[in-house]
């Protein structure tokens, strides 16, 4: 039996030519862990997608642009409720609840601020391309969701739930 050191290791290029791409992604993603982070991820997705339409019909007779400040409020929201079913059903950690979850606002943080930004240019690329008026904040905070998934997990994986760093170098 060979051991694999630092310099036996493949790297994503030389995976990619030996075992081809699936190799690849089957090391980055793998399928239980991944597959149950889909799982999770829709009931996630739910949760927050319905925070965030339901605050933007609350909101959206009071204040102008009601949808930036529901994106906003409904992120926090969202990053919680994400973070114990990622911490319980995805990765299974143990303790380091504070560790991890102001990792995990680091993820999504990076993430939400993109997406708050993006959001008024595809809410206007929406109603520009298809018409939709009042729908257009729904169908773009859809959009800007689900374009989250990949990076959301491996942030999460390589990140906010990974071991310390002096935990993996034992």
């Amino acid at each position: 039996m060979t051991q694999t050191t630092p310099s036996t290791v493949p790297n994503g290029t030389e995976q990619a030519r030996r075992g081809g791409f699936l190799a690849w992604v089957k090391d980055h993603f793998p399928p239980g862990q991944f597959g149950r982070y889909l799982v999770v991820g829709l009931f996630n997705t739910a949760f927050g997608y319905g925070t965030y339409a339901g605050l933007t019909a609350l909101l959206t007779p009071h204040i102008r642009f009601a949808y930036m400040v529901a994106s906003i409020i409904s992120s926090f929201l969202n990053i919680t409720f994400a973070f114990l079913n990622y911490k319980w059903f995805i990765f299974k950690t143990k303790g380091n609840y504070l560790r991890e979850w102001s990792r995990c606002i680091v993820v999504y943080g990076s993430t939400m601020g993109i997406g708050t930004l993006a959001l008024p240019v595809v809410v206007f690329l929406v109603r520009f391309l298809t018409g939709a008026g009042r729908s257009a904040p729904y169908i773009a905070g859809a959009l800007l969701m689900s374009a989250n998934v990949l990076a959301g997990f491996l942030g999460h994986k390589h990140f906010s739930f990974a071991p310390p760093a002096k935990e993996r170098a034992d």
